[in-house]
């Protein structure tokens, strides 16, 4: 009876054993397995909760008919401008034209394709480049501007009505070493909504002798003939 008793007894610890072991090696398994379809499920979720991105890095999507665009200005003497139209970089320091004075990107108004780009020297340049170059642009064309660290010292009243009747209503007060930033076009009727102007100003400067940085997106309506 005593052998009988340790056999059973044997036996019933392999049963346990073996049961212990299937159910632990499933269970291990099937966590795993379930871990997996949920990390992957909670990925898929993260993934599609990133918001989309708009042209220019803007924070919202232009209408239909319309172009994307962001000008930001100069960063005192030593982070040039950047302007972007229409999801393209016109002009950049890592495009590498960019310079000091005032930076400017002609754009055609109705299909947004880049016609010419200039940087002026307003600090020590020839204003009447700038002049000649303000004079030759078209009805329809998309002015683009962004200052980098002195815009005006060469300003002359010429020049500044040039801007006038692109749409511009800072440009009469612009001096030396403002930030100025504005879009604006060639047989506009009123005065542009897209310009932003800060005053070189010690009491309120940013930067040692500069004001701070400029920045302004927005949409401009396509032009329709």
């Amino acid at each position: 009876m005593r052998v009988t008793g340790v056999i059973r007894t044997m036996v019933l610890l392999i049963t346990l054993l073996g049961t212990w072991f299937v159910v632990q090696t499933y269970f291990d398994h099937g966590w795993k397995v379930m871990s997996l379809r949920s990390w992957l499920g909670l990925r898929s979720s993260l993934a599609g909760q990133q918001p989309p991105r708009h042209k220019c890095g803007n924070r919202n999507s232009c209408p239909p008919n319309s172009f994307a665009f962001k000008i930001i200005s100069g960063a005192a003497n030593v982070v040039g401008p950047s302007i972007c139209f229409d999801d393209r970089i016109l002009m950049s320091s890592v495009k590498n034209n960019v310079g000091r004075g005032l930076n400017i990107a002609l754009v055609n108004g109705t299909d947004g394709k880049l016609l010419k780009t200039g940087t002026f020297d307003m600090y020590s340049g020839d204003i009447n480049k700038l002049d000649a170059f303000l004079q030759e642009i078209k009805t329809g064309t998309v002015v683009l501007t962004a200052s980098y660290d002195d815009p005006a010292t060469k300003m002359n009243d010429k020049v500044r009505a040039h801007f006038v009747q692109l749409g511009s209503n800072h440009v009469k007060k612009l001096g030396f070493r403002d930030n100025w930033i504005f879009l604006g076009a060639k047989g506009m009727k009123n005065k542009s909504p897209f310009e932003e102007h800060i005053k070189n100003d010690r009491k309120t400067n940013k930067y040692d002798g500069w004001p701070e940085m400029l920045e302004m997106e927005g949409c401009t309506p396509k032009k329709v003939h």
